[in-house]
């Protein structure tokens, strides 16, 4: 895969990816919805050693959302561009901020006993309750 390039709204951060370590999935959790002020959020897991930031790191913040996990987002416009846990080699990219797009398509809505009561889901996609689709082969 090649790399790909990513940024916040502003463009003031910008950043690339070197591959996908796992499936698209959408992501309906209590604190995305509120993160992203959005029924869901389309995330896909990024090794740590495959992402890096181009520029704007100066610009960068960080919210506490979950004891150890932090959820990096644009100072200047409030994007939300990566989430991380701690002691967890790969960080959760928000997807929608990519500026070009890999291969690859949601896998499932994921966290789906948070979803929110005024969306209906008919997209054929696994819907699991919690946790995330298990990474097979052909995500990587």
């Amino acid at each position: 895969m090649k790399p790909f390039k990513g940024s916040c709204l502003c463009k003031a951060v910008t950043y690339e990816i070197d591959a996908l370590s796992g499936p698209v999935g959408h992501c309906h959790c209590h604190t995305c919805q509120k993160a992203h002020a959005a029924a869901f959020a389309t995330t896909v897991r990024v090794s740590r050693d495959k992402f890096r930031w181009l520029s704007g790191e100066n610009k960068l913040s960080a919210y506490e959302s979950t004891p150890g996990k932090h959820r990096t987002f644009c100072s200047v416009c409030g994007s939300q561009l990566i989430a991380a846990w701690r002691d967890r080699d790969e960080v959760i990219l928000r997807f929608a901020t990519l500026d070009t797009y890999p291969d690859a398509q949601p896998a499932a809505h994921i966290w789906m006993s948070h979803k929110a009561s005024w969306i209906t889901i008919n997209d054929g996609l696994p819907a699991l309750p919690e946790g995330a689709p298990p990474v097979t082969k052909g995500d990587k």
